[in-house]
């Protein structure tokens, strides 16, 4: 992001320290911070043990994570995040992909879309949802921020219109970002990475997100299966 996090981490970072900023979003460059003990990665943190090999860290202290999306993200029309702006329907948090929400809302079936809805959206009537898209499209491909909007107008509640689109939204960018897949894949490396006494923080803002890292600090695994010896002892 603008990296506010990262700046006030180095300011308090001793002689030796060193700190690693991951950001996948090409805009995020622009904000490195430049200062020796400083060295950003351009980069989905869900790698973050492939570089932490490659910069030879061998353990480290602490992993702060801030999920989901920035200010900057929402506040750029073109990009696709927000439905207060008219804009493409893009949705890519890294713009080297090819699939963007586009595509995704044009290729995508009537039950793979309510799944999403259901799933990272927790909505209702998804299949509706689903179906009231699959006829839009059919007439002529969903291309734009306020094409989505026509196209589910059918489906929204009058009196909670923007609840409804903010679900949808997000629903959709999840499932394009893959920031489930994403976020799993980092808390598990995170017990191999952190050293004896080491903390790991992360800054989750909606239900999905909370439900996985809860479950992973209470039990060590995103299921939140704690695992038990013969004597009832939990082994994680």
């Amino acid at each position: 992001g603008a990296g506010g996090h990262s700046r006030a981490i180095v300011e308090r970072l001793g002689e030796n320290g060193r700190l690693y900023g991951f950001d996948q979003d090409k805009d995020a460059i622009a904000n490195a911070i430049d200062d020796p003990k400083f060295t950003f990665v351009y980069s989905n943190f869900s790698y973050i043990s492939n570089f932490m090999r490659y910069y030879g860290e061998n353990g480290i202290d602490g992993i702060m994570a801030d999920l989901g999306v920035s200010f900057h993200h929402f506040d750029t029309p073109e990009r696709g995040f927000s439905f207060r702006f008219s804009g493409a329907l893009d949705m890519r948090m890294n713009a080297r992909g090819e699939f963007s929400a586009t595509d995704l809302i044009n290729t995508y079936s009537a039950e793979q879309l309510a799944d999403i809805f259901k799933q990272y959206g927790e909505l209702e009537t998804t299949y509706k949802i689903a179906s009231c898209i699959v006829r839009a499209r059919e007439q002529a491909p969903i291309t734009t921020t306020e094409g989505l909007i026509a196209a589910v107008e059918p489906c929204t509640p009058k009196k909670d219109a923007n609840k409804f689109l903010t679900k949808l939204f997000q629903a959709l960018r999840i499932e394009l970002n893959g920031e489930m897949e994403a976020l799993a894949m980092a808390l598990e490396q995170s017990l191999k990475l952190l050293k004896p006494g080491g903390r790991l923080v992360i800054m989750s803002y909606h239900s999905l997100e909370d439900r996985i890292v809860k479950n992973f600090m209470r039990s060590g695994n995103t299921d939140g299966i704690i695992e038990k010896d013969f004597f009832g002892r939990a082994t994680t």
